[in-house]
C-alpha cells in the first residue's frame, strides 16, 4: 500500500501561508470600501472615484495572486504524494487479464498468445513514451497512489495525471474496462482531496490501436462522453496507432 502523507511541520506550515495571503487580501479590500462610504457620506465625489477604482484593481490584483497562489501550493503538493512501484504479482495480474482479453476477442490459439502478450507490453511502452514525449515531463510506469494501481503518473502544474493504457485490436472498449476506470480514480480523487493539497486530479485514457481506418472512426464514435458521465473528474482520451509508433520509435 501507498504510504500516506506525512504529518510533517511543513505540511502545515504552507496552508498557514495561504491563510496569510487571504487576510491580507481582505484588509486590502476593506480600505477602499472604507475609503468610498466615508467619501459617499461627505459627498466628496471625486474621493468616492479613485475609492471605487482602487476597490477595482485591489480586487482584480487579488484574483491573479489567489489564483497564482493556488497553483503554487498545487505545483509544491505534488512532490508530496507518495506512490510506490506496483508489485510485479499484481503487474503480471493485470497484464494476464489483458492478454486473455484480446484472445477472447480474437479468438486465437494459445500457440499464439505469448505473442499477444509481447504485442500488449510493447504496445504500452511505446504509447507511454509517446505520452512522455507529447507532454515534456516524466511519467513514472507502473505505480500505486493510495494503493490504487496504474500504468502510469505524471504531475504538471498542480494536475496529478492517472494513466490507463488499453491496446484495442477491435473497435470497442469493454464497458467493465471503463467502470474500473471510474472506481480507481474516485479512489484517488478521494485520497488526493483528504490530503487537502490543492492538487487536481485527471484521467489520462490511452487506447492503442491496431485497427482499419473506418474501424477508428467507429471507436471515436463509440467514445461518447455519456459512458463516461460517471467519472468524478476531467477525463482525456487519446487514441495511438500502434503502426505509427513502431515506426516512430522501434523502425527506421
Amino acid at each position: 500500500m501507498a504510504k500516506q502523507l506525512e504529518n510533517t511541520l511543513e505540511r502545515f506550515s504552507r496552508p498557514a501561508a495561504g491563510t496569510v495571503f487571504y487576510t491580507v487580501a481582505f484588509i486590502a479590500i476593506c480600505l477602499p470600501i472604507a475609503s468610498l462610504l466615508v467619501s459617499a457620506f461627505s459627498f466628496d465625489w471625486i474621493l468616492a472615484m479613485i475609492s471605487v477604482l482602487g476597490l477595482v484593481t485591489v480586487i482584480a490584483l487579488a484574483a491573479i495572486a489567489g489564483r497564482d497562489q493556488r497553483r503554487l501550493i498545487g505545483e509544491r503538493s505534488a512532490a508530496w504524494i507518495s506512490w510506490e512501484s506496483a508489485l510485479p504479482e499484481l503487474q503480471r495480474q493485470n497484464l494476464s487479464i489483458a492478454v486473455n482479453e484480446l484472445s477472447r476477442i480474437l479468438k486465437s490459439e494459445r500457440d499464439v498468445v505469448n505473442d499477444l502478450r509481447s504485442a500488449f507490453i510493447v504496445a504500452g511502452d511505446l504509447a507511454l513514451r509517446q505520452i512522455q514525449q507529447d507532454e515534456s515531463v516524466p511519467v513514472l510506469r507502473h505505480v500505486t497512489v493510495s494503493g490504487v494501481p496504474f500504468d502510469a503518473v505524471f504531475t504538471k502544474g498542480d494536475v496529478l495525471f492517472c494513466c490507463e493504457v488499453s491496446f484495442l485490436v477491435s473497435p470497442e472498449l469493454g464497458q467493465e474496462r471503463v467502470v474500473s476506470m471510474m472506481r480507481k480514480i474516485a479512489a484517488v480523487k478521494k485520497s488526493v482531496a483528504e490530503m487537502n493539497t490543492g492538487i487536481n486530479v485527471r484521467l489520462l485514457v490511452v487506447l492503442v490501436t491496431q485497427l482499419k481506418e473506418a474501424e477508428v472512426e467507429t471507436l471515436r464514435d463509440s467514445l461518447s462522453t455519456e459512458r463516461f458521465s460517471a467519472t468524478p473528474v476531467n477525463i482525456d482520451i487519446r487514441l495511438l496507432d500502434f503502426v505509427q509508433l513502431q515506426r516512430t520509435y522501434v523502425t527506421d
